[in-house]
């Protein structure tokens, strides 16, 4: 019901241009004790110039990797529609 309530929520409102992201069938990878790779579906959902609410998708995958105790994005890689939506 989320993916369908942000539309009815937004899609009469004016002058704001709400994104709403869904991360779908997270699989978790890790590497060792210090990296780890993440793929997942996105999906984006927003309100477009013409006030029509629209769906984007796309397949992403990021490489993490522990430096200095820190967990950093090393590598992101997006296959689809844009990360996010054009104006």
């Amino acid at each position: 019901m989320d993916f369908h309530r942000f539309y009815f929520e937004n899609l009469l409102a004016k002058n704001s241009k709400p994104i709403h992201t869904t991360i779908l069938n997270p699989h978790v990878h890790v590497i060792g004790e210090d990296a780890a790779c993440i793929a997942y579906i996105r999906l984006t959902q927003y309100i477009d110039g013409q006030g029509r609410p629209r769906t984007s998708q796309s397949e992403e995958t990021r490489v993490w990797h522990r430096r200095d105790g820190k967990w950093q994005n090393v590598h992101f890689h997006c296959s689809g529609a844009p990360v996010a939506p054009l104006q």
